[in-house]
C-alpha cells in the first residue's frame, strides 16, 4: 500500500473503533478479517497507528481543543502525524491528495490545523497533569488516592504497549525446556522476574502459530495474572472454585499447580466463554477442571455447596485500569458497568464466595484494577462484614505459594507497571477460622 492508502485505512479504522460498541481489539481484528487483501506488513503498520492514536488520545484531543477543531478521525490522524510523530506538516498535508485509495483533500479548517500544528511536539507545558499521562476524569480521583505521589509515574507507565508474557504449563514441560525451544526457533525470551513459570517475549512474534502453543505447553498470560493464580495456593487434591472464570487463564494455572489432582470448578455467568475455555483446557491436558454456568452471585448452586471448598478465587469484574497498556480504549469508553455499579457487585461476589469456603480454607480476591475502591477498600469492608476471616499477609503467603521473598512488605499484592513491569493487579487472600463448623444443611449434590 502507498503511504496515502495506509493513512486512509487508519482513518477508516479509527472511525470504526469510535463507533463500534465493543473493545478496539475486536473491532481491529474483524476489520482485517474482512480485508484479507491487505498485506501483513501493512496490517501491522495500520494497527500500530490506530493503537498509537488511542494511547495519545488525551494529548491529541488537547491539541485539537487548543485550536478549536473537532476531534474527527481525520483531525486525530493529522495531529498524530505532525505533533505525535514529528513529521513535516507539508508532507502530511500532501498525503491528503484524493488519489486512488488516499484521503480526500483537506478542507479549509484542516489546512489551518496543519499550519497550527507545524513545529509542535506532542507534550506541552500547559497540559494538565492528567492529560499528559492520559488519565480520564472518571478515574483520576481514585487513582490519585491510590497512588499518591506515584500518580504521574504509574500513570505514565500505563501508556506504552505491554510486553507479551507466557506461562509455561508445568503439566507438559518446564520453563527451561520451553525457553530453549523458543529461542532455537528464533523467538527470544527471558525468565520473568517474579513468576517461576513465566517467560517474557522480545518483540511481537506470532506465538499462537508456534507448536508449543498449539500443543498447550505455553499460554499467553501476563506475569501478574500468573502470580494471582499462584497466590490462591491450590494444591494437589484440593477442591477449588474459580467463581468468575471467564476465558479460564487462571483456572488453567491453578490446575497445573494441582498436578491434575483434585478438582477445579470453573464458573461464570457467560456459558459461551466457558464452552470456549474447554478447548483451552483440553489443549493444556488439564483433566481436573469442570465447568458450570451460574446465574450470578445468588445462584442456588452456591448455597448448596456452602463451606465445601479448600480454595475459592474471585477474579472480580472491574474497571480494568490495570490493563490500559493492552486496552487503551478502555480509558475512554464505558463498554461495561461503571465504578458505581462494579463496587457493590464486587462486595456481593465476595460475600457469596465466602459461603463456599470450608473451615481453614482460603478465599482469594483479585482485580486487574489499580483503584483503591475496588481493591483494599473491598477487603476492609469484607472483613468488617465477615469477622470469621483473617487476612493471610503476603509475607506468609508468598514463600509458600510463589517462593522466595515478596516484592514488597505489604498485606496484599499490588502490582503496577512502573514498579513491576506487569499489568496492574491486586490480590488479597483471607482465611476462614478453622473452628467454624460446617452447616449441616450443606450438600455436595450438583
Amino acid at each position: 500500500m502507498t503511504p496515502g492508502a495506509r493513512l486512509q485505512t487508519t482513518i477508516e479504522l479509527l472511525d470504526l473503533v469510535g463507533a463500534e460498541p465493543r473493545p478496539a481489539d475486536a473491532t481491529v481484528s474483524q476489520f482485517f478479517r474482512n480485508r484479507r487483501f491487505i498485506g501483513a506488513k501493512d496490517r501491522a503498520d495500520i494497527a500500530q497507528a490506530v493503537y498509537r492514536a488511542l494511547r495519545r488520545r488525551a494529548r491529541l484531543g488537547w491539541w485539537l481543543g487548543r485550536y478549536e477543531h473537532p476531534a474527527t478521525a481525520r483531525a486525530v490522524a493529522i495531529a498524530d502525524q505532525i505533533a505525535g510523530e514529528g513529521r513535516d506538516a507539508d508532507a502530511v498535508a500532501g498525503l491528503f491528495n484524493g488519489g486512488k485509495f488516499a484521503p480526500m483533500p483537506l478542507d479549509d479548517g484542516e489546512r489551518k490545523l496543519v499550519r497550527q500544528l507545524a513545529g509542535h511536539t506532542l507534550d506541552h507545558p500547559d497540559m494538565p497533569d492528567a492529560v499528559r499521562v492520559e488519565v480520564p476524569a472518571w478515574a483520576e480521583p481514585s487513582l490519585r488516592a491510590t497512588l499518591g505521589s506515584r500518580f504521574a509515574v504509574e500513570a505514565a507507565a500505563l501508556i506504552p504497549a505491554a510486553s507479551i508474557d507466557l506461562r509455561v504449563n508445568a503439566l507438559k514441560t518446564t520453563r527451561e525446556a520451553a525457553s530453549k525451544q523458543l529461542i532455537a526457533d528464533g523467538i527470544q525470551v527471558s525468565p520473568t522476574p517474579l513468576s517461576p513459570f513465566g517467560l517474557r517475549v522480545v518483540g511481537r512474534p506470532s506465538i499462537m502459530a508456534h507448536p508449543l502453543y498449539r500443543d498447550g505447553a505455553i499460554e499467553i498470560q501476563d506475569e501478574g495474572s500468573q502470580l494471582v493464580a499462584l497466590l490462591v495456593g491450590a494444591q494437589p487434591g484440593h477442591q477449588v472454585v474459580d467463581l468468575c472464570a471467564g476465558a479460564g487463564g487462571k483456572t488453567l494455572a491453578m490446575a497445573a499447580s494441582m498436578e491434575n489432582k483434585g478438582r477445579v470448578i470453573a464458573t461464570d455467568v457467560l456459558d459461551g466463554r466457558l464452552q470456549r475455555a474447554k478447548l483451552r483446557f483440553r489443549r493444556a491436558g488439564a483433566h481436573n477442571i469442570e465447568t458450570r454456568a451460574i446465574t450470578g452471585e445468588t445462584d442456588p448452586w452456591i448455597k448448596r455447596h456452602k463451606q465445601r471448598f479448600d480454595r475459592v478465587l474471585v477474579d472480580a469484574p472491574c474497571t480494568g485500569t490495570g490493563t490500559w497498556r493492552r486496552n487503551p480504549d478502555m480509558r475512554w469508553r464505558q463498554l461495561g458497568p461503571g465504578l458505581e455499579t462494579l463496587v457493590p457487585l464486587q462486595a456481593r461476589l465476595l460475600d457469596s464466595a465466602a459461603r463456599l469456603v470450608k473451615p481453614g480454607g482460603r478465599l482469594a480476591y483479585a482485580t486487574c484494577s489499580m483503584l483503591i475502591d475496588e481493591n483494599a477498600a473491598q477487603i476492609e469492608g469484607f472483613l468488617a462484614r465477615n469477622p470469621g476471616f483473617r487476612v493471610v499477609p503476603l509475607s506468609e503467603l508468598w514463600p509458600a505459594t510463589v517462593g522466595g521473598t515478596p516484592p514488597r512488605n505489604e498485606p496484599y499484592l499490588s502490582l503496577t507497571p512502573a514498579q513491576d513491569d506487569t499489568d496492574g493487579f491486586f490480590t488479597a487472600v483471607v482465611e476462614r477460622n478453622p473452628a467454624v463448623t460446617v452447616d449441616e444443611a450443606a450438600t455436595s449434590d450438583d
